[in-house]
């Protein structure tokens, strides 16, 4: 079973090129993040014709989660079990696809660590968090992916320097990550990958794609059920070249049935 997270920023912009990666790659599961659409400007039908399952969870022009599926779509849920009010933005989907439970996600971007957005992105990490230990069982085949706007360490990022006392990099941020690895989600691509200067995301100015200068945000996390059966993951770094490329690059893993 192959599964991917691809963080495609304007799925309208970038249908075509999504279309061309499916073809291509074949993923049977292909989590999607920044759709940027609404629920009725999801195209269920395109993906339908390439024998996907398709479940959305958008707004409009911002934010929008998705998640594609040929090995069947069940019990889809689009809001915390928290029992506390559903987030107004769109960051998060998760259904049962191939005997997983699979989670797409959008973590918020903090912006600084002085703005309110900062807060609201620890607040949706503890959501997430406590929406797992509600909902899931960590001994059970659980895979959580996606942009989560968090480089987990400072060899996921160009120069730690030049992020300290910033977003994506701050101890509370990785904190939560500490905290879903201790509820019982393991960073795959560490499993096959030691070395730093990977990334997945590059900042559109300044050529920093060609650079050198990036980040490594978009992750998989998956239970030690789901880990255990990894054989192999790559960042495609070819999605990220050609013409109106997203800023990210999918991620993707191999499972061994």
């Amino acid at each position: 079973m192959r599964l991917a997270t691809w963080n495609v920023n304007s799925l309208k912009v970038r249908l075509p090129r999504v279309e061309a990666w499916l073809a291509e790659i074949q993923p049977d599961i292909l989590c999607m993040q920044e759709t940027k659409l609404s629920d009725d400007a999801f195209p269920a039908l395109t993906f339908n014709a390439l024998g996907y399952e398709t479940a959305h969870n958008g707004q409009g022009q911002w934010n929008g989660v998705a998640i594609l599926s040929k090995v069947g779509l069940a019990n889809v849920v689009t809001s915390f079990g928290d029992g506390e009010e559903p987030d107004v933005e769109s960051r998060f989907i998760q259904a049962d696809c191939g005997g997983i439970n699979i989670s797409s996600i959008y973590v918020p971007n903090g912006r600084a660590l002085d703005d309110e957005h900062y807060q609201y992105k620890l607040r949706w990490l503890n959501r997430l968090l406590r929406h797992l230990e509600l909902t899931a069982d960590s001994a059970g085949n659980v895979v959580v992916m996606g942009d989560f706007n968090i480089a987990p360490e400072d060899r996921d990022v160009y120069d730690p320097a030049k992020f300290e006392g910033a977003t994506h990099t701050s101890p509370p941020e990785r904190a939560m990550l500490a905290a879903l690895a201790a509820w019982g989600l393991e960073d795959l691509f560490r499993r096959f990958h030691d070395e730093g200067q990977i990334y997945s995301w590059w900042d559109y100015r300044a050529g920093d794609f060609h650079q050198g200068r990036g980040l490594r945000i978009d992750l998989v996390m998956a239970s030690r059920a789901v880990a255990d059966r990894a054989v192999w993951t790559v960042i495609d770094r070819n999605a990220r070249k050609g013409q109106s490329p997203s800023d990210h690059a999918p991620v993707i893993i191999d499972l061994e049935d």
